[in-house]
């Protein structure tokens, strides 16, 4: 993967991480549309351009951020807003954490072979779950509940298949729940950091120190130049922030059709080719 494909990659990553219309598939797409030198990437470059949109939240939302860590260490007799926050992102990390530990070779068997395919299906999902949020538009409610958190953790497991926005999911699954349009993009952003961070740690260590498990069952990467992982990771932390920002006061608005509309549109296309 030369310099010029890994900013495109990187940007497509940063943009999409946060936009309800799928990283995933989106990068997938990418690499098929610049052909197998961009493919070649594999692994590492997606830990990379992932762990730069984690960094980009962190940029955006460091005041929520560091309200979390302030409130947490703080202790008067009962759980404050704070340690409550802390725990609903605890219990939405529970059902992306059982498909990690017991589906992850299944999920990952969904990127190889026609995956234009799954990804073309699940952009017409995410089309679906984003149109209800249009039609149907409940009481808001002020808090995320701990039974509200663990459903968005459901939708978060789910939206591991290529195509299946992420944020997408989440946010409009929270929507459905009657929550707040002014927590719950910050929630559905803050609520994926420990799991990629999660995920890329374990990802790099089989980089870098394989079993042989795992090399019985993974192909061995071909070396990326060291300045495509930094051009990637640049792109995708600066679109991310401004994603990021934007996402936020989109949701606000909740104006989340037009997306439906290009995800619908992105996902015939992808089934058509």
């Amino acid at each position: 993967m030369n310099e010029i494909q890994a900013l495109i990659l990187g940007l497509v990553q940063g943009l999409t991480e946060y936009l309800p219309v799928s990283s995933s598939g989106h990068l997938e797409l990418g690499k098929i549309i610049l052909g197998p030198e961009a493919e070649a990437g594999g692994l590492t470059f997606d830990i990379v351009v992932h762990v730069a949109t984690v960094l980009s939240t962190l940029v955006i939302l460091w005041k929520e951020v560091g309200w979390l860590f302030n409130g947490f260490f703080s202790w008067n007799g009962k759980m404050n807003d704070e340690q409550r926050y802390i725990v609903n992102i605890l219990i939405s990390m529970i059902p992306v954490g059982i498909v990690g530990l017991f589906f992850k070779d299944q999920v990952e068997a969904l990127f190889e072979g026609n995956v234009i395919t799954v990804v073309g299906c699940c952009l017409l999902i995410t089309a679906a779950l984003l149109s209800l949020t249009h039609f149907y538009q409940p009481e808001e409610k002020e808090r995320i509940s701990p039974r509200d958190a663990f459903i968005i953790g459901i939708a978060q497991a789910f939206a591991v298949l290529p195509g299946l926005s992420r944020s997408g999911s989440t946010i409009a699954t929270g929507l459905l729940l009657g929550n707040s349009k002014k927590t719950l993009a910050q929630f559905s952003f803050l609520m994926v950091i420990p799991p990629i961070l999660g995920e890329a740690l374990i990802d790099f260590k089989h980089i870098f120190a394989p079993s042989q498990e795992y090399l019985a069952t993974h192909a061995i990467e071909s070396p990326m130049p060291v300045s495509s992982l930094v051009v990637g990771f640049i792109a995708a932390f600066i679109s991310g922030c401004f994603a990021c920002k934007w996402m936020i006061a989109l949701v606000k608005k909740c104006k989340l059709i037009y997306f439906a509309i290009y995800c619908a549109v992105v996902g015939i296309i992808a089934l058509c080719c």
